[in-house]
């Protein structure tokens, strides 16, 4: 059986770190401003994985500096790093891998360009890619509408209907990301875990509206989730990963242990 995990995950948007709210972003400071603040070697000791996105508007103008800085977090972390945002081209996924990736994180393609995702998936192996779902509650009662393209265009497919897709793609992993609660603490929406009623799989990720270590606990509990993440830049910083952590072992959370 899987261990449960607690994954961080950083926005980079135009040469700084950003805090999103509901995919509204707000810039918070350049890589010299994230290395300050936050001791990579010692806050990978609280988390399990690290994923790194380019949400830039431009993302193809910002990819040089996107993997200049993947390089530098790379040579400060030394966990598994998954990034994503922009990989349009197996000439991308193959900068983000040199650069000290470990997994390729893929959006828009997975409706854009789905025999890329096949090409990848055959050159690097199908653990290597996640599948990213942004998601939204949707004016049907229980439909949830998906969003491609940084939350910015509605598909035609709901939830349910786009996770049965992607579970015939070659991918290792889903992250689905609540666009509603993304920023605003206020903890998971796991309602939407209730369209999976059929057999998925994949090991589920699941983001968006995290701000304390119960929430991580609420979520780690159930057991259609494997992973918990958080975007949450300021409400983790110091030893707040570290406290989370601790908490969540105590309260027996099945985490690996670093010795």
């Amino acid at each position: 059986m899987l261990k449960k995990r607690v994954i961080f995950v950083l926005y980079f948007n135009h040469g700084f770190f950003s805090l999103s709210r509901n995919f509204k972003l707000q810039n918070c400071g350049d890589i010299n401003w994230l290395l300050k603040n936050y001791n990579f070697s010692k806050i990978t000791k609280s988390i399990d994985e690290l994923i790194i996105l380019n949400v830039s508007l431009d993302k193809r103008s910002t990819n040089k500096e996107f993997v200049s800085i993947l390089k530098k977090i790379s040579q400060e972390c030394f966990i598994p790093i998954s990034a994503g945002g922009g990989v349009y081209d197996l000439e991308t996924a193959k900068k983000y891998l040199k650069s000290g990736a470990d997994k390729i994180v893929l959006n828009t393609i997975l409706t854009k360009n789905q025999s890329l995702v096949k090409k990848l998936a055959n050159l690097y192996g199908k653990q290597c890619l996640v599948a990213s779902v942004d998601f939204k509650i949707g004016e049907k009662k229980n439909k949830y509408e998906v969003y491609i393209e940084s939350g910015n265009k509605l598909i035609d497919y709901d939830l349910k209907q786009y996770l049965k897709n992607i579970s015939k793609l070659p991918v290792g992993e889903i992250i689905m990301n609540s666009i509603d609660r993304d920023g605003t603490g206020q903890g998971y929406f796991f309602k939407a875990l209730n369209c999976i009623d059929f057999k998925l799989n994949l090991p589920i990720i699941y983001c968006g509206g995290a701000g304390n270590w119960k929430h991580f606990y609420q979520g780690l509990k159930m057991t259609k989730i494997n992973a918990v993440a958080t975007a949450n830049l300021f409400n983790f910083i110091n030893d707040g990963l570290i406290n989370a952590r601790n908490m969540l072992l105590k309260k027996n959370i099945d985490l690996p242990v670093w010795k």
